[in-house]
């Protein structure tokens, strides 16, 4: 009955519009929709049948979400209707995936415009133009606008695209007011003729420079601006592909600016050259803030050269000079660029680790300490043997404020002579046993294997699109008889540190293999098997003759294998990785960059490794229905490793809601708690049909 009483309101309501509906029916290659405040059909063109399957009969008096809006965005229609109607909040031109009457998607590019007739009722007009046709073609020729705009708009850093001449041809800033001159005085020009002639020569020299080699090139300038002086880094990239130069400005003015103030107070030691004791502490206090924002954890260690006074005393102050020179500079070759060494006075460093995510960190690098300072000195013909304590206290369990977290790992320094010295310790006894669980799992690692005390767990993985089951990540677990179950987040380390890591990862991969030819065979499918590659297995020269060995003996196609790779293994820089990588691809296995997004170079990584599939990290995907930021960072990733044409892995999926968001942002590849915890070979064998869709 409702849909009668539009229809014969029509004529009387909507008179006015008929030369406007004469325009639209003339044209059936467009798409044109009108609704009035219900959001009833009230008019529907040639176009719109041709695209969508309603007759004009058919849709008439229909509500749209009834014909064209696809359930899940239904909600979020009606809203937008209504706040336009109601609080003028105009419905933005976009791209939507909308319903066909069989039930098919429909890729359109929409607008929207609301009017009011001369019966002051509102009517609003849908204008869909058909994208199916085009998508590819739009893939390519959006390329710059996604890589550039989507991948960078949250980056504050400016970006150029150039001509390999220099020739700027785009650009991005999310504040204009950053730009050395206005962007119609520079699009289209040669960027020697926009900057000062010195700065042009080190842009044309890098440019140069980054186009006979490989990787990332930057450098610093100083320019002029408004507000005075700044200061700038420039790291440039070459796409050779498309015979473009990319480069990303970093304004570091007050980086200089701190720089420079701290050398002018005399923050630094002046014999070692390390921060002093002053700014070692103004440095913890900020990591202080930072670990506190971002929920980490940052350590202190107070480390005293044992017998240090006996050098000085027989060798005399000039020995021992030389030897706290050389001592800063094998403390500032075993920690990290984020990190601070400095030294508070005599035969006493500070060393601060900032961005900690767990314990372990902080005892790999004290060992590193302790190992770095058992090679001798060689000072003035003398080979000299000097060794550390050292003492830890971390930041929030020992302590909030810098004053006690230094008296605390004082403490523990002392605690550590006391240990026979040449040691460390933390100044809880709860982290001590941690030190002792280390060694304890260290000393059951060897021999773990032998007595079959590993086994191989997968998780399946999932197509997006139907959620059936493409293939599995395989997942090792340890129980000891003496420790019980131990993590692999334990574990694994100390397995890469040890070397034990080689034996146990040729474990991983054969009984993974020989788990996916009795898979395959069983369920008729061609699975994959997705298997960790940590960073010491690179060092194996037999790396690549086991695989191709372990193929064959399971009887399993290479392109069914991925082998999963961390940014980790990639940021070590030997040639070795590059060899072993393009080895690896020209076999035909499946190569994935995994836990993407935890590290700066990763958009280098994927230009310049033959990557197949990105894993995102789950860190990413937690939030990603709460949280914008989150959302917009998968997007962006999504797109742009879609554009590189990747496939695309979410992992730690744990809900529906975010099931449907990764969906609707087309990612490729599912994997989490949602579907499946990881299970034993013969489970997932037997519930493949049953897992959750």
């Amino acid at each position: 009955m409702e849909s009668s009483k539009v229809t014969n309101e029509l004529p009387h309501q909507y008179v006015l519009n008929d030369p406007l509906h004469q325009l639209f029916d003339a044209i059936d290659a467009i798409s044109v929709q009108g609704y009035d405040e219900e959001r009833r059909v009230i008019y529907w063109n040639k176009g719109s049948e041709l695209l969508y399957g309603y007759t004009c009969e058919e849709a008439l008096g229909q509500k749209l979400e009834e014909l064209i809006i696809p359930e899940p965005m239904s909600e979020f229609f009606i809203a937008a209707h209504k706040n336009w109607l109601n609080e003028d909040i105009e419905i933005p031109a976009s791209e939507l995936t909308l319903r066909h009457k069989n039930g098919s998607d429909v890729y359109v590019f929409s607008s929207h415009v609301l009017f009011t007739n001369q019966y002051h009722k509102k009517q609003m007009y849908c204008i869909d133009i058909n994208l199916s046709d085009y998508k590819e073609v739009e893939a390519k020729a959006m390329f710059k606008e996604y890589m550039l705009q989507a991948t960078f708009e949250a980056i504050p850093d400016l970006l150029f695209l150039m001509k390999e001449d220099g020739t700027i041809i785009d650009y991005h800033a999310s504040n204009v007011g950053d730009l050395y001159v206005s962007p119609e005085d520079f699009i289209g020009k040669p960027m020697v003729e926009i900057l000062p002639i010195e700065v042009a020569e080190k842009f044309q020299t890098n440019i140069a420079k980054v186009m006979s080699q490989d990787g990332v090139v930057s450098f610093e300038y100083e320019l002029i601006m408004p507000s005075g002086l700044s200061f700038f880094e420039a790291r440039i990239s070459h796409l050779k592909k498309h015979k473009q130069v990319v480069t990303i400005i970093r304004d570091i003015t007050e980086q200089h600016k701190s720089t420079e103030a701290i050398r002018q107070h005399a923050y630094f030691d002046t014999l070692t050259l390390l921060p002093n004791r002053f700014l070692a502490l103004d440095r913890l206090s900020q990591m202080l803030n930072e670990a506190e924002r971002k929920t980490e954890k940052t350590a202190v260690l107070f480390l005293d050269l044992d017998d240090f006074k006996k050098v000085n005393d027989s060798l005399g102050h000039e020995v021992g000079d030389k030897l706290l020179i050389e001592s800063a500079n094998r403390l500032n070759q075993v920690v990290r660029k984020e990190d601070t060494v400095g030294r508070l006075g005599g035969d006493e460093f500070i060393v601060l680790l900032r961005g900690l995510t767990d314990d372990h960190n902080v005892l790999t690098i004290a060992e590193h300490l302790l190992q770095t300072f058992r090679q001798p000195f060689k000072i003035d013909g003398r080979e000299l043997i000097l060794t550390l304590s050292i003492g830890i206290a971390i930041y929030p369990d020992n302590g909030n404020t810098t004053s006690d977290l230094l008296r605390n790992a004082d403490t523990a320094m002392y605690q550590a002579k006391t240990l026979g010295r040449n040691t460390y310790s933390f100044f809880t006894k709860e982290m001590n046993l941690i030190k002792l669980r280390r060694l304890e799992i260290e000393e059951q690692m060897h021999g773990a294997l032998d007595r079959n005390e590993f086994e191989v767990y997968y998780q399946p993985q999932f197509d997006a699109k139907n959620t059936h089951i493409i293939g599995a990540e395989a997942l090792l677990r340890w129980h000891n008889p003496a420790l019980g179950f131990v993590g692999p987040d334990e574990f694994i380390p100390i397995a890469e540190h040890t070397g034990l890591i080689v034996p146990i990862g040729q474990f991983v991969l054969q009984r993974a293999l020989s788990f996916l030819s009795e898979w395959q065979n069983g369920q008729q499918k061609n699975y994959r098997i997705a298997v960790n590659l940590s960073p010491r297995q690179f060092r194996d020269t037999k790396l690549l003759s086991f695989i191709k060995k372990s193929l064959k003996d399971a009887n399993v196609a290479a392109q069914n294998l991925e082998l999963e790779i961390t940014e980790g293994v990639l940021m070590i820089g030997q040639s070795y990785i590059d060899e072993a990588l393009k080895a690896l691809n020209k076999l035909g296995v499946t190569l994935s960059m995994d836990d993407f997004g935890t590290g700066y170079s990763s958009l280098s990584y994927l230009r310049q490794y033959p990557f197949d599939i990105l894993k995102v990290d789950k860190s990413f995907i937690n939030n990603i229905t709460t949280n914008k930021a989150d959302c917009d960072l998968v997007k962006a990733t999504i797109v742009m490793a879609h554009s590189l044409e990747l496939a695309v892995v979410a992992e730690g999926v744990e809900t529906e809601e975010q099931l449907n968001l990764l969906t609707a942002l087309q990612c490729d590849y599912l994997q989490g708690y949602y579907f499946s915890k990881a299970v034993p070979s013969k489970q997932l064998i037997e519930s493949s049909s049953n897992i959750r869709h």
